[in-house]
């Protein structure tokens, strides 16, 4: 199936909602995240979606404990396949019944593993001698004790060393400009104002620039009546560095870092 998504750039919701979904899908809720990360569970069922539609979530795996199971077997096997027939090899490997798994791996020997499960040996013996007649070479196999997962780290907002909120995204451009996506704090001093209000009132610095605003599960583009509302993520341009005042119209007070 094609993904309509192709470039898509993960920013610290995205991060934090890959998180939460590798370390457990089945308990991870849209309104858990969405107070985690301080959002409407609209805008993090919104998040899911867009993650399902670029192809980054490409399913939800069940794990299953075959021997608990019914005491059934699993038998990995570690395969070598030249690599021009590795791609259509590994699609007829998982046709294979009893397969549950094919990976393949870029260089190397062993770089096509087959993942079987079997009431017994014979089973798996099967399996054997039918990824054999397709044509490829087992170089070892082994009876699979035990697999542990664990969510990739980088994705966890909450290993950060500074506790100080920071922009979801930053792009920098060139003149001195740069492109952030940051999400409107409650008592920030900007949430409640229009556009108009914040930039005659001087909340808005006359070097920023509202591009867009992602409220709930919507995509809005700011006009002058536009009310900025908190955990709305809003799109700046601005010409002043991230980490300077910049930034501080959409963050609370007590969140904003001191200067001495």
């Amino acid at each position: 199936m094609p993904h309509r998504n192709t470039d898509h750039r993960l920013d610290e919701i995205d991060r934090r909602i890959l998180h939460a979904l590798m370390d457990d899908a089945r308990n991870t809720t849209s309104s858990t995240l969405a107070d985690q990360a301080g959002v409407s569970g609209a805008t993090i069922r919104n998040r899911i979606h867009r993650l399902e539609d670029a192809g980054i979530i490409r399913s939800y795996t069940t794990q299953v404990d075959f021997e608990r199971a019914g005491r059934k077997l699993s038998n990995l096997y570690l395969c070598d396949v030249p690599v021009t027939e590795r791609e259509a090899l590994a699609h007829e490997a998982r046709a294979i019944p009893g397969v549950i798994n094919v990976r393949t791996l870029m260089t190397g020997r062993r770089n096509l593993h087959v993942l079987a499960v079997g009431e017994t040996t014979s089973d798996l013996r099967r399996v054997a001698r039918e990824l054999t007649d397709i044509g490829i070479h087992i170089e070892d196999e082994d009876l699979l004790e035990e697999e542990l997962f664990a969510p990739y780290g980088p994705f966890n907002p909450d290993d950060r060393n500074d506790p100080s909120p920071e922009p979801n995204d930053f792009i920098s451009l060139t003149g001195d400009a740069s492109v952030v996506e940051i999400t409107v704090e409650s008592g920030a001093p900007i949430a409640g104002q229009s556009v108009e209000v914040a930039a005659r009132t001087g909340t808005l610095d006359e070097d920023t620039l509202l591009i867009a605003i992602e409220r709930d599960d919507r995509v809005l583009t700011p006009h002058g009546d536009t009310v900025i509302q908190p955990d709305d993520i809003v799109t700046v341009l601005s010409r002043d560095d991230a980490d300077t005042d910049a930034l501080t119209a959409f963050r609370s007070p007590s969140s904003t870092p001191s200067t001495q």
